[in-house]
């Protein structure tokens, strides 16, 4: 167990992990404590810090791990995210989120896939295969669907699994970036004049749309139309050799993917970890699924079953 003398509890976030800032007059650190799921919140937390920081991006150091005890110990990058500054301060926001894709077009131009952990260990990032991505969106069945349809749940999932296979095939855009996956400005630092990345531990090699969406589709922060328009516009106009007809299709059916995701994930947090504030964040998962399932045809089907059984939520 952690010596809790001199530590001060942080706000936790969706995980299993409990986090402790250790500070005396000259030096200060944060403590990630993780029983649960320990592999994935503290070995390969740090694995993939450890990649990032390779290739020149700020990512927490590792300072000290006591793997058996559950805990290790990590650079502070103190309490400003970026989401903090935007509520703080009338700043231009786009000028942040140029910053941002800079970042972005970095780490998705990294080659290293694996590397030892501090267990002498070496690992590998897996793929972020359709598998995995029709698993995450079927959680919008397996804790909204169940939580919230009082009619014909079993056939509502049947067609709704059906069709997500069908979209999730219809992606285009090769598996080969670094895919950070929590890709938003809640978990991006700044850091003396620099933005540095948290939140790391799920990072997969996948499809270049997926972080993209993330951050232009962020369900924690409202952004209005032209203003996503513009950060998209802008990853186009700063990478190379990227079909613009592919990245689109790509993108959309991400967002949508990851947006009923978030919804069975919140509901979940909300019913089986009693995390009860996720819910309120729901509503606009489904303002963005709105406005991104009329744009490709291939929503068709989606669109007619979401309506039907979610009246109101899709126009």
């Amino acid at each position: 167990m952690i010596n809790y003398k001199n530590l001060k509890k942080l706000k936790g976030d969706a995980s299993f992990r409990k986090f402790y800032r250790k500070k005396n007059k000259i030096f200060s650190s944060i403590l990630v404590y993780s029983k649960k799921e320990k592999y994935t919140n503290l070995l390969v937390y740090d694995a993939i810090n450890k990649i990032l920081i390779k290739n020149k991006i700020l990512a927490p150091k590792l300072y000290k791990e006591n793997y058996v005890k559950n805990y290790i110990e990590i650079e502070d990058f103190g309490n400003l995210t970026i989401l903090k500054a935007f509520k703080k301060k009338k700043i231009n926001k786009f000028l942040y989120f140029k910053k941002i894709i800079k970042l972005l077009n970095k780490i998705q131009s990294i080659k290293d896939k694996n590397i030892k952990n501090f267990m002498s260990e070496r690992y590998k990032i897996p793929k972020y295969s359709n598998k995995i991505l029709i698993q995450e969106a079927n959680l919008f069945c397996d804790w909204y669907v169940k939580k919230t349809l009082l009619n014909d749940k079993k056939n509502f999932i049947l067609k709704f699994k059906k069709i997500i296979k069908k979209i999730v095939v219809n992606l285009k855009l090769k598996d080969e970036v670094f895919v950070h996956r929590d890709f938003h400005i809640s978990n991006l630092m700044l850091v003396k004049n620099q933005i540095g990345i948290v939140d790391s531990q799920d990072t997969l090699i996948g499809n270049r749309a997926y972080d993209l969406a993330s951050l232009i589709d962020d369900v924690r922060f409202k952004t209005p139309k032209l203003l996503k328009q513009r950060i998209y516009k802008n990853y186009l106009n700063t990478s190379k050799n990227l079909s613009h007809i592919k990245l689109k299709n790509d993108f959309e059916i991400l967002s949508i993917l990851r947006n009923l995701k978030i919804i069975g994930i919140f509901t979940r947090l909300a019913y089986r970890d009693g995390k009860k504030s996720y819910l309120k964040l729901i509503p606009y998962c489904w303002k963005l699924i709105n406005e991104r399932i009329n744009e490709n045809k291939i929503f068709t089907d989606l669109k007619i079953l979401l309506s039907k059984n979610f009246h109101g939520k899709i126009k």
